[in-house]
């Protein structure tokens, strides 16, 4: 129904999604900027870096067009109009995900795509390709998207309790993407062990980026981590749906 209703105004849609695109793109273009002034960061050079913000951005923008909309969860718990999704025969967080379903999100994911494009193309020399490798491109945008879902509805789920925690997702999710844009090199170890072991998000595209570019895990984890990536997905999506199913079994209405 959003989507049709979307496409109704077909140029507003370009427009918005191609705006929604330039907006985000704005964050490479800070770092493309940064490298005029400087050849490295961290030990990685522009590609390398581009390679880093491409899958991360096209991952967030897939689980954020998916489940982005689960944030406005904590809006209908405090003015009752869960109780409506609660009566109708689907799933609850499937009507909350779809409920002004914004397909403008695209944009994000195209633009992640192009950076990330290009940066496989300028690293194709650099690269030692197999067919391992090739895989792992797609895999590790679909786990990552993965990942960042299974936070959006976590803290969908934390809503129940807390009443409002969107920004608290929020710096789980847009803010992990940003720290993700940066090489791991340039961060305090404890930092690494947090987003690695606690909140997962270096699966995303840090250790699959290093095993593609053969370079060492600054913790010293094996090669072959790279390839969990849909493995922590599963790990930490399954948590998450049972936090949100308690969630909604704790819901208590208005009233109103």
């Amino acid at each position: 129904m959003w989507i049709r209703s979307t496409m109704t105004y077909r140029t507003s849609f370009f427009l918005s999604t191609f705006g929604n695109a330039a907006i985000t793109l704005l964050d490479f273009a800070a770092i493309y900027i940064m490298f005029s002034h400087v050849d490295v960061l961290g030990g990685f050079t522009l590609p390398e870096i581009a390679l880093l913000y491409g899958s991360c951005s096209a991952s967030l923008g897939l689980a954020d067009l998916l489940l982005g909309n689960t944030d406005r969860i904590g809006a209908r718990i405090r003015d009752g109009s869960l109780d409506t999704m609660l009566v109708r025969p689907v799933p609850v967080l499937a009507q909350v995900a779809a409920d002004r379903f914004a397909l403008r999100r695209l944009g994000r994911i195209a633009q992640g795509l192009g950076v990330l494009g290009w940066s496989l193309w300028a690293l194709s020399g650099e690269v030692d390709w197999t067919v391992g490798k090739l895989v792992l491109v797609p895999a590790m945008i679909i786990a990552g998207a993965g990942i960042f879902g299974a936070v959006m509805v976590a803290g969908a789920a934390f809503q129940f309790v807390a009443g409002d925690a969107a920004e608290v997702v929020n710096s789980f999710t847009y803010g992990g993407c940003t720290m993700l844009e940066y090489p791991p090199t340039v961060f305090a170890k404890d930092l690494l062990r947090g987003v690695t072991f606690v909140v997962p998000l270096a699966f995303v595209n840090w250790l699959p980026a290093l095993y593609l570019l053969g370079r060492p895990d600054p913790l010293g984890l094996p090669g072959w981590l790279a390839y969990a990536s849909p493995l922590v997905a599963l790990a930490v999506f399954l948590p998450a749906s049972l936090a949100w199913r308690a969630g909604v079994r704790s819901y208590r209405s208005t009233g109103s």
